[in-house]
């Protein structure tokens, strides 16, 4: 062979391996795994619906930089279901059935994700909920519903064991109409009688209530010791305002959802301190992966990260393990996987769910606001503070 043909055959052996390779990496691009979700972006959930939203984002934009998930980048499809139970629904149909997603998270709140779960149990399609704790959800014999946070019954124990070391003897119980407060309020009926905890007031408001003064006048007179409130942001700020124009003080102050979000400080100032709420997760909580997920958000979205965006990572942390435990796509092995694996995520505690697929390895801590920041007070292994009972009357307060 002259040297001649030799050069031009290299040549053409070169070109040949560069075409198979641009090609090939045409093909790779084009290939990515679509995740479907709708989000609560405008309606009453927004600003929580937001934060899962933002946790969701920081996750997949970290999978993507490591390569992607089985070697595919990955993609949110995600919908506004402007809070709506009934949106949410056919969102979940449109994203099965016409976007033709390949995996699922959840929405936000229990309400919404109740509803949205029919649809996916339909299909038969795994959905992961990181905003959902209602135990309604999980009592119904789904096999395709997968919770990350602790179900309501766990949201406070810690509580509860804190009232029980203060001595408290009596329980006021409030909520909003809505399926999230309402299940938490029946969980706090059964933890106060566990407690031997009496309750001596008990009364439900319209979701989206403006006005709390009567239920504050009445709350007053009986006077328990421990002040209850299955509430959201906007009500749980309203019902502290409300409270001291009024005057009331119980000595112990719980309040679920609203207190864990930075905005309730900014609403009440000094207001806040004292009150107590559930928490998933905290910035100074040592579990792996915690500061790089904290600086990670900050830089990405300039903001503090709360519970809700480290839930709805983890979320996607557990997601992650159920697919390449499954090492496919198939929704019936990611279902089996789902169902069996056991991941450290964000979350104190592990993912772990029982027969149903409702969480059981996760722990909800208590905190309390103190000198204008959240404090972890329970459990004594992730404390940052001692809860500081009883909660001082508003005169005395600085």
């Amino acid at each position: 062979m002259s040297a001649k043909k030799f050069f031009f055959m290299n040549i053409l052996l070169v070109l040949t391996v560069s075409i198979i390779f641009l090609f090939t990496s045409i093909a790779f691009a084009g290939k990515v795994i679509k995740i479907g979700a709708s989000m609560s972006l405008t309606g009453k959930y927004a600003r929580t619906g937001v934060y899962t939203k933002n946790g969701y984002e920081l996750w997949a934009e970290q999978i993507n930089a490591r390569g992607g998930l089985l070697g595919q980048k990955v993609k949110f499809v995600v919908y506004d279901d402007q809070s709506d139970p009934k949106k949410a629904a056919k969102l979940y149909e449109k994203l099965i059935t016409s976007d033709k997603v390949n995996l699922l998270m959840g929405p936000y709140s229990s309400g919404v994700t109740f509803a949205a779960s029919t649809v996916t149990e339909k299909y038969k399609f795994p959905m992961i909920t990181a905003g959902a704790t209602s135990e309604e959800i999980w009592k119904r014999g789904y096999k395709y519903v997968f919770g990350t946070g602790p179900h309501n019954e766990l949201y406070y124990v810690g509580a509860f064991e804190i009232a029980k070391k203060w001595g408290f003897k009596t329980i006021g119980i409030i909520n909003a109409d809505d399926l999230f407060p309402s299940s938490l309020a029946k969980a706090v009926h059964k933890l106060a009688k566990k407690s031997g905890i009496k309750e001596i007031f008990s009364e439900e408001f319209p979701k989206g209530a403006k006005d709390f003064t009567t239920i504050i006048t009445k709350l007053k007179a009986k006077n328990p010791d421990i002040l209850f409130g299955g509430t959201y942001l906007p009500d749980s700020v309203l019902i502290v305002r409300q409270m001291r124009e009024q005057k009331y003080s119980p000595k112990m102050i719980i309040l679920s959802v609203g207190p864990s979000l930075p905005d309730f400080q900014k609403s009440l100032g000094a207001d806040a301190n004292y009150v107590m709420c559930e928490s998933f997760w905290e910035p100074a909580i040592n579990t792996p992966g915690n500061k790089e997920f904290t600086e990670a958000y900050k830089k990405k979205f300039g903001a503090e990260p709360e519970y809700h965006s480290a839930w709805a990572y983890s979320g996607c942390q557990v997601l992650e393990k159920a697919v390449k435990e499954a090492g496919c796509l198939d929704k019936e092995k990611i279902r089996k996987a789902l169902a069996k694996i056991e991941v450290t995520t964000l979350l104190p505690g592990v993912y772990k769910v029982d027969s149903t697929g409702m969480q059981i390895g996760q722990i909800s801590m208590v905190a309390q606001w103190l000198d204008g920041k959240r404090e972890v007070v329970w459990p004594d292994k992730h404390a940052t503070k001692k809860a500081v009972l009883p909660v001082p009357s508003w005169d005395k307060r600085k």
